[in-house]
């Protein structure tokens, strides 16, 4: 009878805090297209997070959800079940997160650069505008 309160309990718990949270439409079409255009940062391989997610606890760990991986440890082998997703999931949502943060840092550098040029004068307001609907466009997910 404890055994069976103490899955209840650790049931509980996974369903309040669910599993890593994936990436919503809008954001995986980017991710597609920052694959398509390679662009994409791949920090964590979702394959190796899936793979992992079939030892206790490995995919949540893999996809840096350390109370998660917890939780899932002590349901293994039910853990199965959810955790390579969560294991993919998430791998997936760093790369994207990591993506987006360098696309922007070198969005910021582009446009840094532009701007002291037209500063120095080694570009008129019309080139300016031209580059910068350039770097706008490049930059555009």
């Amino acid at each position: 009878m404890n055994i069976f309160k103490i899955a209840i309990t650790m049931a509980s718990i996974v369903m309040i805090t669910g599993c890593a949270s994936g990436l919503n439409s809008i954001q995986e079409r980017e991710y597609s297209a920052f694959e398509r255009d390679g662009v994409l940062v791949k920090e964590k391989n979702p394959s190796t997070g899936v793979a992992l997610g079939l030892l206790p606890g490995g995919g949540s760990f893999y996809a840096r959800e350390p109370a998660l991986g917890v939780v899932n440890l002590l349901l293994w082998p039910l853990s199965i079940l959810w955790d390579p997703i969560s294991g993919s999931d998430g791998a997936k949502s760093i790369n994207y997160d990591l993506t987006k943060y360098q696309l922007k840092k070198d969005k910021n550098k582009e446009n840094s650069e532009l701007d002291s040029k037209l500063s120095l004068n080694e570009i008129d307001q019309q080139e300016y505008i031209l580059h910068k609907r350039k770097i706008d466009q490049k930059y555009d997910y």
